[in-house]
């Protein structure tokens, strides 16, 4: 069986040797995104994406300021960021990282005679300990509420993950992302202070088991995960 490999294209400033920004689809950046879920999301939380010497803090910080609109409707920010307790999913297979999709949890309490007696009207509550509307007994018994998937693929972009798939992504050396258009690519070039574009090259390149380890080492103590990975001499 072939291996999954990702593809990106890598923009390249041939004169520094360096990795200037990539072009990816939805793929690449539900496994980035997934990196979060390991659970490097909440030591981020902890420590602060300033204090990350690597980039997994850039990832934070691009999945915190992604504006809702391209996260997919059954999908909690808040639970990779940290924010939340998670509840595992079913695992979804993304390369070697078998990351599983969060689901959001509310906790709610019921009441242990109601639950036992199936004669009894049952309810139940978010605050634990009120009275029971049926028996009078505390309500204390911890009921798991998990928010069932909702839309559809058309509706989502396609398929699982976090991300939609509408769109395209911009991957800085840093791994941090954002949607793609033509005048950020303008500014980017600008912001590099490219003015011959002569030296400039694209190079498609393909993310594989091999390459995810080595973006997940990268992403924790470099700045240039990209140009470290793609471009570094591995002989």
């Amino acid at each position: 069986m072939a291996e999954k490999t990702m593809a990106l294209k890598l923009l390249i400033d041939t004169r520094a040797n360096r990795v200037l920004f990539a072009e990816a689809g939805k793929e690449v950046v539900d496994f980035l995104f997934s990196l979060l879920a390991l659970p490097l999301g909440s030591i981020v939380k902890l420590l602060s994406e300033d204090q990350m010497v690597g980039s997994i803090g850039s990832i934070y910080s691009s999945l915190q300021n992604l504006d809702s609109t391209y996260i997919k409707p059954n999908q909690d920010k808040d639970i990779l960021l940290g924010l939340q307790v998670q509840e595992q999913g079913q695992p979804k297979n993304n390369l070697f990282l078998s990351a599983p999709i969060p689901l959001k949890v509310e906790g709610h309490y019921g009441c242990y005679n109601c639950y036992h007696n199936s004669s009894c009207c049952q309810y139940i509550t978010k605050v634990c300990g009120i009275q029971c509307p049926s028996c009078n007994n505390r309500m204390e018994k911890v009921i798991q509420f998990v928010n069932p998937k909702s839309g559809t693929a058309s509706e989502n972009g396609g398929g699982e993950g976090y991300v939609k798939g509408v769109v395209t992504y911009t991957i800085m050396d840093d791994l941090s992302v954002t949607p793609m258009s033509t005048i950020s690519c303008i500014t980017l070039l600008s912001k590099f202070n490219v003015t011959n574009v002569d030296v400039l090259k694209e190079k498609n390149v393909s993310l594989g088991t091999q390459e995810a380890l080595e973006l997940l080492e990268a992403s924790l103590w470099t700045k240039t995960a990209l140009t470290d990975v793609f471009l570094a001499d591995k002989e």
